[in-house]
C-alpha cells in the first residue's frame, strides 16, 4: 500500500489580509480583506497529527510542492499549502515584484495557524511553516519576535521555520529577535536569483545574537533547485532580482536602498532581471531528506513512520 497518498485532503477557504510593506512593518491593519483557500493534506493514522504550512514562491504553486506534500506524508506529517496568488487575482509577481508586498505572504502564515489549530486531526503544538523564493522570505521572517508580536493572533507559536531559497537583501529593524522556534535555511549556492551568501551573511548575524539557526547549502544548485521536473537551469526571462541591493528599514515602515538613501523602488538601478531557474536532481533530494529529517526528529517521529 502507498504512504505517500493523503488519506483525507480537505480544502479550506480563509481570511486574510493583503498589507503594503509599510502598513505591515508598522502593524496597520487597515488592509485589503482577501479569501485564500489552503489544501490540506492529511496522513494515515488517528491522529492528531503534526503539520507544515507550506507557501510558494512568485511563481505559484510549482511541481516542487506536490512532491513535498507526498513525502511529508509519508513520513507521517500532514501538509497545508497556502494558495497566496488566486484569491489576490494574482498568477505570478516575477516579473513585476511590486504588485505584493515583499512580506505579504507573513499574516497568511498566521491566518494558516489559526486554521489548522481548530482542526481536530492536527496538533497545535506541532505545526512548521515553510516556504519558497518569496514565500522563503515569509517563512523567515515570520520568526521574528517583533511580527509575530503584531500580527500572530492564532495563539499558536510555530515549530520551526524553514525557508527554501530565501530572499535576504533586506535588513529589518530587530531583525535577530527571533521567537524561540529553530529556524533552517536551505540555499543553492549557484542561485544568482536570491544570492546563498545574503542569506548566510543573516544567519550568522542571527547566530550572533544567539538564536537557533543554519543554513543548509548545496554545490551547484540554482534557484528553485527541488523542482523535480527539470534537471538544468535556465533564464527566467524578466524576472526581477534584488540580488545587487541592499534594502534596510531606516526607520519604522520606511525600507531605504542604501546605496540611494531613497525608497527603495523596483525601478532602482541595483534591481536586475533573467536570473537562472531550475532543478537540481541531488540537491532536491538531499534537501528532502534534510528537512523532512529535521521535522521528523522536532515531531517525535520515527523513520520508518
Amino acid at each position: 500500500m502507498p504512504t505517500d497518498i493523503a488519506l483525507r485532503t480537505e480544502l479550506h477557504a480563509f481570511g486574510s489580509i493583503t498589507l503594503a510593506d509599510r502598513q505591515f512593518l508598522l502593524g496597520d491593519a487597515d488592509g485589503q480583506p482577501v479569501t485564500l483557500t489552503g489544501w490540506l493534506s492529511l496522513p494515515a493514522g488517528p491522529g492528531p497529527h503534526p503539520a507544515v504550512v507550506l507557501v510558494h514562491g512568485s511563481g505559484g504553486i510549482g511541481p516542487a510542492i506536490p512532491l513535498w506534500v507526498r513525502q511529508f506524508t509519508a513520513a507521517g506529517i500532514a501538509s497545508f499549502v497556502i494558495d497566496g496568488f488566486t484569491g489576490r487575482g494574482l498568477a505570478s509577481t516575477a516579473q513585476d515584484q511590486s504588485q505584493l508586498g515583499r512580506l505579504a505572504f507573513v499574516p497568511d502564515l498566521y491566518r494558516a495557524l489559526a486554521v489548522l489549530g481548530r482542526h481536530a486531526a492536527i496538533d497545535p503544538g506541532r505545526i512548521a511553516l515553510m516556504g519558497f523564493s518569496r514565500g522563503g522570505q515569509a517563512a523567515l521572517y515570520s520568526a521574528m519576535a517583533r511580527f509575530q508580536e503584531m500580527w500572530n493572533e492564532s495563539g499558536i507559536r510555530p515549530a520551526a521555520h524553514l525557508a527554501f531559497y530565501p530572499d535576504c537583501a533586506t535588513r529589518f529593524l530587530d531583525e535577530t529577535r527571533l521567537a524561540p522556534a529553530p529556524v533552517r535555511v536551505f540555499h543553492g549556492l549557484a542561485d544568482d536569483y536570491n544570492l546563498a551568501a545574503t542569506a548566510r551573511d543573516y544567519v550568522q548575524r542571527l547566530q550572533a545574537a544567539g538564536m537557533d539557526a543554519t543554513i543548509m547549502e548545496y554545490a551547484g544548485a540554482h534557484h528553485g533547485f527541488d523542482n523535480p521536473l527539470t534537471t538544468t537551469p535556465s533564464l527566467a526571462i524578466g524576472s526581477q532580482t534584488v540580488r545587487n541591493c541592499v534594502i534596510v528599514e531606516a526607520e519604522p515602515g520606511v525600507l531605504v536602498n542604501r546605496s540611494t538613501g531613497r525608497p527603495f523602488s523596483y525601478d532602482d538601478a541595483c534591481v536586475e532581471r533573467d536570473p537562472h531557474v531550475g532543478g537540481h536532481p541531488e540537491a532536491g533530494v538531499a534537501a528532502r531528506h534534510d528537512a523532512i529529517g529535521m521535522l521528523m526528529e522536532l515531531f517525535g517521529l520515527s523513520r520508518h513512520a
